[in-house]
């Protein structure tokens, strides 16, 4: 998997009786410039702003002189209210907390005409969340009242200023930038090839020595620790390969999965220049303190925890690592050479290495921009963040650029100090099942997901909630996708291999123009070995382990998307099995999957629940009982919304053939109810009562089987009546499904069939001699 930027960010106890923290003085704050580039900030608050408490503008300028702000990319109205705010104000701000921040320009860069130097623009704005209400002192009166979500959105919009213009990955614009620096260039590729050329020759000796399988875990130890040696962006390729069966060999993913970020902390002096130089301001006008020295840290970034002066909150602040877009820009022209040429003239898989490389890069450049980080962080929290089980921590825009990233402070403990969370009184095995179901929605239902929930991002809260950090990894799972992995589950279920096998079109493992039929064979011969019981007792990485050795050896290509779905699942199973090894990852998603085919109305999981209630034209009454019993316990199930999607689906105006089977069924149900009745009340009679009324003349199978149809029959239905959401009143669809004509029809058939087969069964009851002894009567 790849690794996000920091993996261990925001965990508690990380400072704890040390106090470390740089404190500044508060009150007036000066804004100082050093020429003409200079830009800054005044941040203050209500209660400690001072009287006289003033900003210098750039030498030469005028404070109500706005003309050097003009010179930038900004919107007249944001110009004119900056520049209005601070001429009414005469360079003073009361009685509302504000902040002063630049916007970064465009990049390349926007130029002064005059000096050629790269300017700022500074707007006067109210700090996050805060409504505030400026004094005018120019009228003597006048408020301004923003909402909350008003205020986040310009912050963003600012924040999105000061990235505009960043480029993301182009190896076109890489390709003409290291073509002008062949020093740097040579001497990284005598890097790489050292580091990889003797591992290669490695692997060349073991194919002339006929060793290569026996050496496999060795050359895979190997392999990985090369990769730590290169540095960041060979770490981040290494996890990135880790999810890639259909490229790696298993003793290859296992390795690769264990690889880590383990560069060294930067200085603290380089980390606090650059929060200045992003942010446009002082340090002590952003934080009132900070902590000296970084708490956690990784290969792109390393993070602190501060307190923001103008509201007293306590933050994580990460700041990138000096020189990193350099680093990894120079390694991946490089190595997209290396691709190139793989692609040119070797076969060595069906994918081209250079498109694969070129979807991981643009993954990792999207890391290496925070201003994106907190749009993706926004976005979970608008999709998942409504959980009350789940924690998405806030972005404070007004101090996120591209290279710094100031988020909420999330106090917590590592999914993997499980020991630390028991003793806090916390259920890991709950807090993994609310990782798993939250998972299963971002892939599932939104298809939006976090695309690295190692255990450095996800935290238990000391009030039991599962806390996600690090948004800097997401994906993405396109909707056919989401639909066909349920269809997969459900021909697994049925050990449908053929199905299995088609799946692949639609999960765009496989181009339609490959035969899956040799697939077949190698899906039975593995599932059906690993398949002892039932598939909610398969641990789910045997069937990783197991597929990737299938994928492997096929022609498949194996999305992006789904690669990340395997890794994803696979690391909260593992950290459920530390505490209990016979957790079963796929146990815990049943509810959801239950409820989604239950519920969902899209055509293609409605063919799936069809497939998975029918066989060989039997409606399996016992498919529906656990598929109910299991969607109930999702929380978010209700029964009237089961009700309408199954009456539809059986009763609906399409599907000649299936509605002849529910035909066939509901006639055998109503039998099934009204002789299982008579059955039972018979039953019921006392014995030396019975002589008055003739025995029920229908063989013990026959009876067994009606009575626990009719039982089976009710059962569901109390599972429906006891669900949450349940109304009498939602029946009403129902009886409109009933009204429609050809509803009516089939209503029509169903109630002669089963007048023909009671007449029959009464005819019968007439006429065949009553037995000595019937199954009614050894029951009583």
């Amino acid at each position: 998997m790849i690794a996000a930027a920091v993996p261990t960010a925001h965990v508690a106890g990380s400072c704890r009786g040390v106090d470390s923290s740089i404190r500044f003085p508060s009150g007036q704050l000066q804004y100082k410039t050093h020429g003409p580039n200079a830009s800054g900030c005044l941040a203050t608050q209500a209660s400690r702003v001072q009287p006289g408490c003033s900003s210098t503008f750039p030498r030469g300028e005028k404070r109500t002189d706005v003309g050097w702000l003009s010179k930038q990319r900004l919107g007249s109205n944001a110009l004119a209210e900056s520049s209005s705010s601070v001429a009414r104000h005469g360079g003073r701000v009361a009685n509302v907390r504000s902040v002063m921040v630049p916007v970064r320009p465009t990049e390349p860069s926007l130029k002064d005409s005059g000096n050629g130097a790269s300017m700022r623009a500074t707007e006067i704005v109210s700090s996050r969340g805060i409504s505030g209400v400026v004094e005018d002192n120019a009228r003597g009166s006048g408020t301004m009242v923003q909402s909350a979500a008003q205020d986040t959105d310009a912050a963003e919009a600012r924040a999105s200023l000061r990235a505009a213009g960043v480029y993301g990955y182009d190896p076109i614009i890489l390709s003409r930038r290291f073509a002008r620096q062949p020093f740097k260039v040579v001497g990284r590729a005598l890097q790489i090839g050292t580091g990889l050329g003797s591992f290669a020759f490695s692997i060349f000796l073991d194919k002339q020595k006929g060793l290569t399988e026996v050496n496999m875990r060795k050359r895979a130890i190997e392999f990985r620790e090369r990769l730590t040696q290169l540095g960041p962006t060979f770490v981040k390729v290494g996890q990135g390969l880790s999810t890639r069966p259909d490229l790696c060999p298993p003793e290859y993913l296992e390795e690769l999965a264990e690889l880590q970020d383990a560069l060294p902390t930067f200085s603290t002096k380089l980390a606090f220049e650059c929060i200045e130089k992003e942010l446009g301001m002082p340090l002590e006008s952003a934080y009132s303190s900070i902590t000296a020295e970084p708490i956690a840290a990784a290969s792109l970034g390393q993070v602190y925890k501060a307190v923001l002066r103008s509201t007293g909150e306590t933050v994580a602040v990460k700041v990138q690592r000096p020189g990193i877009e350099e680093a990894v820009g120079l390694d991946f022209y490089l190595v997209r050479g290396l691709t190139t040429l793989i692609d040119r003239y070797t076969n060595l898989i069906t994918s081209s290495v250079t498109d694969l490389l070129d979807e991981f890069a643009r993954r990792v450049y999207q890391e290496l921009n925070y201003v994106q980080e907190a749009r993706n962080a926004k976005r979970f929290k608008q999709l998942y963040g409504d959980r009350s089980d789940v924690l998405v921590p806030g972005m404070f825009w007004d101090y996120t650029s591209v290279k710094v990233l100031t988020m909420e402070w999330v106090e917590g403990t590592k999914l993997s100090e499980q020991a630390r969370i028991e003793q806090q009184g916390l259920n890991i095995l709950q807090l993994v099942d609310t990782g798993i179901q939250c998972s299963l929605r971002q892939l599932l239902e939104h298809g939006y997901f976090h695309a690295d929930p190692h255990p450095g991002n996800l935290l238990a809260t000391p009030d039991g909630r599962l806390a996600f950090l690090d948004f800097g990894m997401m994906s993405e799972t396109p909707e056919q996708a989401r639909f066909a992995i349920i269809g997969h589950v459900v021909h697994l279920v049925n050990r449908d291999y053929e199905a299995m096998a088609r799946d692949y079109y639609d999960l765009d493992f496989l181009s339609r123009d490959v035969d899956v039929s040799p697939i077949v064979p190698a899906l039975r011969s593995f599932f059906d070995d690993v398949l002892g019981a039932t598939v909610s007792e398969l641990n789910f990485k045997t069937i990783v382990d197991g597929l990737g050795s299938v994928l492997y050896q096929y022609p498949f290509n194996v999305p992006a998307y789904y690669a990340l779905i395997l890794r994803s699942l696979t690391v909260l199973e593992g950290l459920a099995l530390y505490t209990d090894p016979n957790f079963k990852v796929l146990a815990a998603s049943y509810p959801y999957f239950a409820k989604r085919l239950l519920t969902d109305q899209n055509p293609y999981l409605r063919n799936s629940l069809v497939e998975l209630l029918f066989q060989d034209g039997v409606f399996r009454w016992q498919r529906l009982e656990n598929l109910l019993t299991q969607g109930r316990k999702d929380s978010d199930f209700k029964a009237n919304d089961v009700i309408q999607p199954i009456v539809d689906l059986l009763l609906g105006e399409e599907g000649d053939e299936l509605q002849l089977l529910v035909e066939s069924e509901v006639v055998r149900v109503t039998e099934a109810l009204i002789l299982g009745t008579a059955i039972q009340t018979y039953q019921q009679v006392p014995a030396p009562l019975r002589a008055f009324f003739p025995p029920i003349r229908t063989s013990v199978q026959d009876q067994s089987s009606m009575l626990a149809l009719r039982d089976q029959v009710l059962r569901i239905y109390g599972l429906l009546q006891s669900s949450r959401g349940f109304d009498p009143a939602m029946l009403q669809p129902l009886v409109e499904v009933l009204m429609r004509p050809k509803v009516r029809a089939f209503g029509g058939r169903v109630a002669g069939s089963v007048s023909r087969r009671l007449a029959a069964r009464t005819l019968q009851q007439l006429l065949r001699p009553a037995p000595a002894t019937t199954p009614v009567e050894l029951m009583s």
